[in-house]
């Protein structure tokens, strides 16, 4: 009995060592002084740049960002800032990040609900703020994300958080910013789609039903059409997910004309093809990730890297997003845009995918995505060009004013195994 107790008490100790020795990061205090960064060159995401700059931030909020040169008092701390360049935190939008731990452990996922029209499931309440994969994005600079449920037709409803928070309260930037409908598609690969016409009108029903609810006063809560009531009053956006040109335009005019307010389309592989139409409608697009392969033999090789560059001269509204990619792929979000820069897009176009024109999408630019006065001081400090591989460096980051760790189970794993073959 006595080593049974032992064997026990072992295991509990074992088990404890191992949760405090992996344990996320503790999340940065509040910003105690004043801090300036001087001499770097900052890209504020909105298409400006200023070399040899000036950004200053107190309380959490931008009080100053302009030339070095400027005759202005500097208080608190200093950074220096000179061969670096700083950016605003970059924006992951329509990701499950903090929803889904391990692929293979059914356990750690939480990111997919059992129905068909679920707007009502919200993604806020299952974020994991001690995720270790949701850790891992800030060292690329990835600060912020739009945690976004999958599956179903209407999948739920997402919220956009700041990845340095100790619960879901405290990370929530935007509460319930939208709703998640995957439009039905045409096309099951080569072949048509026999069940579209009714899984189309299934949409067209629900979608009815939802506005029928609104205008009843009923007293009898019905949680699911009243979590879609925010689409026809505008305070919320339906992210609508679709492809093809067909899909696209049957799916933006079917939601529109049953009063929808605002529609941002996710994915848009063929978008280019109805640019007028989106625009028209003024239709935002949140594209997918450039490291992919043509979806038919017939398009440019380069179709996926050029896409975001066609879109964006078209004079749309343009963000990136790796929603097909796996969540890891998230901190690569950087490169993704950077690949876009050697197909028609300058580097501040390419830093606009990730920063500037992604907030205003998730509806958070009064806060995020641009460095400028009275905005949150979320942003870093890199050695390099923070779209490069080789040149994302980070030195420094701070999420509303805060200096957050950059320290990850992976940079602990790399200091660790980099002393291995010093010595031989």
């Amino acid at each position: 009995m006595k080593k049974t107790k032992i064997y026990i008490i072992t295991a509990l100790l074992v088990l404890i060592n191992g949760f405090w020795a992996t344990a996320q990061q503790t999340p940065a205090s509040e910003q105690k002084e004043p801090v300036y960064i001087e001499g770097a060159t900052a890209h504020l995401g909105n298409g400006e740049v200023i070399e040899n700059s000036l950004v200053m931030f107190e309380n959490g909020k931008l009080t100053f960002v302009g030339s070095a040169m400027t005759k202005i008092a500097r208080r608190g701390k200093k950074i220096k800032g000179e061969g670096k360049h700083i950016y605003p935190g970059f924006i992951a939008p329509i990701t499950s990040l903090g929803l889904v731990e391990i692929d293979a452990v059914r356990a750690s996922k939480d990111q997919n609900e059992i129905g068909e029209m679920i707007p009502h499931v919200r993604s806020l309440i299952a974020y994991n703020t001690e995720s270790k994969v949701v850790e891992s994005m800030r060292p690329n600079g990835v600060l912020l994300g739009q945690i976004t449920p999958v599956g179903g037709r209407i999948s739920g409803t997402s919220s956009v958080v700041q990845f340095d928070a100790w619960n879901w309260e405290d990370a929530a930037v935007k509460v319930d910013d939208g709703v998640h409908l995957h439009w039905p598609s045409s096309y099951n690969g080569a072949k048509p789609n026999e069940k579209y016409v009714e899984q189309k009108s299934g949409v067209e029903e629900f979608l009815k039903n939802s506005v029928a609810y609104g205008k009843t006063g009923t007293e009898q809560l019905n949680q699911v059409f009243a979590a879609m009531q925010g689409l026809f009053d505008g305070s919320q956006k339906l992210y609508l997910y679709a492809n093809s040109e067909k899909d696209i335009l049957e799916g933006v005019t079917t939601v529109k004309e049953l009063g929808v307010q605002e529609v941002v389309l996710v994915g848009g592989y063929e978008a280019n093809k109805v640019t007028e139409f989106l625009k028209e409608n003024k239709i935002a697009v949140l594209v997918r990730h450039t490291h992919m392969l043509p979806h038919t033999d017939d398009e440019d090789y380069d179709l996926p890297y050029k896409l975001p560059g066609l879109l964006l001269k078209a004079g749309l509204l343009v963000g990136l997003q790796n929603s097909e990619a796996s969540n890891f792929q998230t901190r690569n979000l950087p490169f993704f845009a950077g690949q876009t820069v050697a197909h028609g897009l300058d580097k501040e176009q390419a830093l606009q995918l990730i920063t500037g024109n992604t907030a205003k999408i998730l509806g958070i630019s009064e806060s995020y995505g641009t460095l400028e006065d009275g905005k949150s001081a979320t942003l870093f400090i890199s050695e390099g060009d923070a779209l490069d591989m080789s040149g994302n460096q980070l030195i420094s980051a701070f999420i509303d004013g805060r200096e957050i760790s950059l320290e990850t189970h992976q940079t602990e794993l790399w200091k660790r195994y980099s002393e291995k073959y010093k010595s031989k």
